[in-house]
Formats: C-alpha cells, structure tokens, sequence
C-alpha cells in the first residue's frame, strides 16, 4: 500500500489504523515529507492529535523507528495540543531545524502552553552548551531567548518557569542570579521552578537553601527540594532527607528514595535496605528499584552476567 493511501485513511474519521501501517511514516524521505505535510491539512483534529500521540508512544517503545519527519509537520499544526505534543515527539532530536525550531516556537506561538513546552524541551540544548557540544553562537542565542523569557514579566509564569527550569543546567553568573532571584521572590511557581533549577545546576552551594525548603509546609515544595537534592547527589544530604521517608506526602516520600538512590554511597544504601523490608508495599517497591539503580551504577555488568545466568539456568531445566 502506498504512502497516499496511508494519508488518505488518515483523514478517514471511522479509520483505525493499526500500529503496523503508522509505521510507514517513520523515515520520511524529502519527497513523502511533501506528501504528508501536503495532506496534513485535510486531517480531521482528532485524528492529528491521536496520529501524534500514537506516533509518540512507537517511538519510545522503538529506538528503530523515527517519526521526526512528521513531528516537524506537527510542529506547524494550527492546533496548540497537536504543536506541544509534537514537542514531545522530537524529545530526541537534537538537529539544528529542531533547535531553531523550538526557538521560534518560544518567542512567536501564540499558546502559552506550546512555548512552555519548547522552553522545557530546549533544556537539552542548554546541557550541550555547558558541555561545549553547541556551537557559541547558538548557545549565545539559546541563552538570549531564555533570558528574554525570563525577565519578561508579561510572559505566563509557567512559561517563565520552564525557561528557568531549562536554564538552571548552565554554570553563568547571570543565571545563578536569576535563580536566586526568582526563589527569593513571592510567586509560588516561580519558587518551585528556582529549587528545580538548582538541581540541574548540581551544585552543592544551593544545598543549604533546599534543605531548609525539606521542611516547608508546601508538599509540593518539598517534593522540588527533594528532587534538586538528589540531582545534586552529595552525599552529606543523606541525613536531610531521611525524614522525609516518613512524609505525609506519598510523592514526597517516593522522591526522597530516588534521590537516595541517585546519591548513593553506604548510608544511603542502608535506610533503602531498611525500607525494603518493612513499611509500605509501595515504598518497599520504590526502595528495590533504587537499590537496583545503586547496583547498576556500582557494577553495571552485574545486571548482564546476573541475565546470562538466568538463561542458562532456565536452559538447563
């Protein structure tokens, strides 16, 4: 079956198209590009938000698959839901159309909702500037724009606060500030969107500020310290945290043992070993995936060699 006979069907209403023919629009070469996008227009809204969602879920679960092609088609969908989950589509990409892209949609879309999507999804770009993978004159305009963002105080608050999220990774002296700035201010999610940053800064000087926040009686404030901290990952934290096993809050508790989980170290090690014993079938859940993430980290052959056994042992039997 041809690629126009797959876009025809998708602007079918009653269509169901299975997993099998989506797939046929993975690796778009330029010229199906031009017939998706040609008939991208005559497909109805629910069936483009669905295409893009299923899309989507292929491709996490398919490494082999690339549907890019059609996230970039999406990305010019009139619809603001299809463009923020085109967003999410291109999660991976790190091309230079993706990231000019994402950079018009932050200072031109019209939905607030879209350009906080491409404010977060530009964090990865803003990892490849610290790491000196970005080219200097993208990283000057990247770091422009999420600035302009910033300091805008007529821009939406979640739009500001996904560009101070994504900028957070970026060790400049201007961003330290604005840091600050925002988590010594009055609005609330600017505040959580500041703790959130200093995590992806790791660096240990904000430390004393987040552990004073462990105890604020905003749970979801705690959750955004106990999350920074362990982003962070120093090992004198681990004693901060503990408490925090015992939260009224379950989303608080399950971040304090990933965040131990992600320090690691033997104190660590211990209260997830205690925790895995007893308490909460939940917790005791979320306590062996982190001890499981230690042993990897610790010896990530273990896992393969641990699996070849196992075989050889269901073999033999």
């Amino acid at each position: 079956m041809s690629l126009e006979d797959l876009v025809r069907d998708l602007a079918d209403p009653p269509q169901q198209l299975a997993a099998s023919r989506l797939i046929e629009l993975s690796g778009l070469d330029i010229g199906q590009t031009k017939i998706v996008q040609a008939a991208w227009p005559e497909i109805g809204l629910r069936q483009r938000q669905q295409l893009v969602e299923e899309l989507a879920s292929l491709a996490e679960d398919n490494v082999e698959l690339n549907f890019d092609a059609a996230f970039q088609i999406a990305l010019a969908d009139r619809d603001p839901d299809v463009r923020k989950l085109a967003i999410r589509g291109l999660w991976e990409n790190e091309r230079r159309e993706t990231f000019d892209g994402l950079l018009k949609v932050l200072t031109d879309d019209p939905a607030a909702a879209v350009r906080a999507e491409a404010a977060l999804a530009l964090g990865r770009f803003v990892l490849q500037a610290e790491m000196g993978t970005l080219k200097p004159v993208d990283a000057e305009r990247l770091e422009n724009a999420l600035h302009v963002v910033i300091d805008d105080d007529a821009e939406e608050v979640e739009v500001r606060g996904r560009a101070l999220e994504s900028i957070g990774a970026r060790g400049e002296g201007w961003v330290t500030d604005v840091i600050t700035q925002a988590f010594d201010g009055v609005d609330r999610r600017l505040r959580l969107s500041a703790a959130y940053a200093m995590g992806r800064s790791c660096d240990p000087a904000w430390l004393p500020r987040l552990f004073e926040e462990l105890e604020n009686d905003d749970a979801e404030m705690r959750f955004e310290a106990a999350g920074a901290i362990g982003m962070i990952a120093d090992e004198s934290a681990i004693p901060h945290l503990l408490p925090l096993l015992q939260d009224e809050d379950g989303e608080v508790q399950a971040t304090a043992v990933a965040a131990l989980g992600e320090i690691g170290g033997d104190t660590a090690k211990g209260a997830l070993e205690d925790l895995s014993a007893a308490g909460d079938p939940a917790l005791r859940e979320l306590a062996l995936d982190a001890l499981s993430e230690l042993e990897f980290a610790d010896d990530p052959l273990s896992f393969s060699v641990r699996g070849d056994d196992t075989d050889a042992k269901n073999g033999a039997s």
